[in-house]
């Protein structure tokens, strides 16, 4: 038997229940191992099967290793924390991937690249191994967001064989536990710099007798649900900053009084739209910070578990949040007591809309924003609250 020191290369497969696909694909990873002559190990990680896959696997050789957490990410995490390899790469043990395509990938982690994806598109996909709704739907507009939000250099953002060195995999740091999994992974590395490089590989259909793992609908929601949480700048900052540029420029030119664009009057109406537009846009910015420093102290992202690293928005503290806050509440109270004491000076009858309204939506604008200020500053305090366990 191998020494665990001299083993370069680890193959893993998360396995629950899989002992009718599960023999072939360990004859195709025992194959790729002799062809390429080199020191490896087949691990699975398996979730709790109960139709006799590990015998199945130990019968041939692997080593397995019981993952007591259900779902995709905890098996996998698993597996490259238990690998004995210098390099890992792995696949589904449902017979859709071919191990023995997986020399290439090693030849680049070899070559220094950190991180090694497989492209379906490129070394084609099947009659019947993809729904229509993954190969045109949801692969190219996930994969299209990965290289747009991340700058991910893949083109087959959720390929399911890939690889990469165990150091760089553990170094990721991580945490998803579901199919999310395989986004986190390469978000992190690509957030991190990891070299990553993309080799072609093909897509068969499962040799299941059962309905795939995969929920196409939720998990791909899944998946760019977690997309969005790592950057918030696109779901929460950019439209956020919009709405408030609309609103300031609304508050900017209506306050002064009607706008006549070629005989389409703008005027108070247009003015509370703008008090919605900024509200909303400040909301948007404030889940922005929030989602950030989310992110940074639940540890998904790069770095976060180092206490030396800076947290996100480290000069923003209660304090300053709550003096923002009086600030901008002691504006609209004085925008609100000016529009009384114009009021008054009809002995409180009736007063022109158009007149108070630009007294008003002001005043009421700032009072939200200052409570919107100070509870945002306190939540994102407590968020960053370390609990000692």
């Amino acid at each position: 038997m191998t020494d665990s020191t001299d083993i370069e290369l680890t193959l893993l497969m998360p396995c629950l229940n899989e002992a009718l696909t599960l023999p072939s694909c360990l004859a195709e990873c025992q194959e790729i191992i002799d062809r390429l002559g080199v020191s490896a190990e087949i691990l699975i990680a398996d979730n709790g099967s109960t139709d006799g896959s590990q015998a199945i696997a130990a019968a041939a050789g692997a080593r397995v290793v019981p993952v007591t957490q259900r779902g995709y990410g905890h098996a996998l995490n698993t597996g490259i924390q238990s690998a004995r390899g210098r390099y890992v790469i792995m696949a589904d043990a449902d017979g859709s991937y071919d191990f023995r395509e997986c020399g290439p990938m090693l030849d680049a982690l070899r070559a220094g690249a950190d991180i090694a994806m497989g492209n379906r598109f490129a070394g084609g996909i099947q009659p019947g191994a993809m729904p229509w709704k993954n190969r045109y739907i949801g692969n190219p507009v996930l994969s299209f967001l990965g290289r747009l939000f991340f700058k991910i250099p893949t083109r087959d953002f959720h390929c399911g064989l890939r690889g990469g060195s165990k150091a760089a995999l553990t170094g990721l740091d991580l945490r998803t536990g579901g199919m999310e999994f395989a986004s986190e992974m390469v978000i992190k590395a690509s957030l991190s710099g990891l070299k990553m490089v993309e080799t072609p590989v093909s897509l068969r259909p499962d040799g299941r007798d059962r309905p795939p793992h995969l929920r196409p609908w939720r998990d791909g929601w899944r998946h760019l649900r977690f997309m969005l949480l790592f950057s918030p700048r696109w779901l929460f900052l950019l439209p956020g900053l919009a709405l408030l540029a609309a609103g300031l420029t609304g508050f900017a030119t209506l306050l002064r009084g009607p706008l006549d664009l070629g005989g389409v009057v703008l005027d108070v109406h247009t003015l509370l739209y703008a008090a919605a537009a900024i509200l909303c846009g400040f909301q948007a910015v404030a889940f922005a910070v929030i989602s950030k420093v989310f992110v940074h102290e639940a540890g998904l992202a790069p770095g976060s578990r180092d206490e030396n690293s800076p947290p996100p928005f480290a000069g923003f503290t209660l304090e300053r949040g709550i003096v923002a806050a009086v600030a901008l509440g002691a504006l609209g109270l004085g925008l609100s007591i000016e529009a009384v004491l114009q009021w008054s000076q009809t002995s409180f009858g009736e007063l022109s809309p158009t007149r108070i309204l630009r007294w008003v939506v002001p005043g009421v604008t700032c009072m939200v924003l200052s409570l919107q200020v100070a509870l945002a500053g306190f939540f994102v305090d407590m968020m960053r609250l370390r609990l000692r366990r």
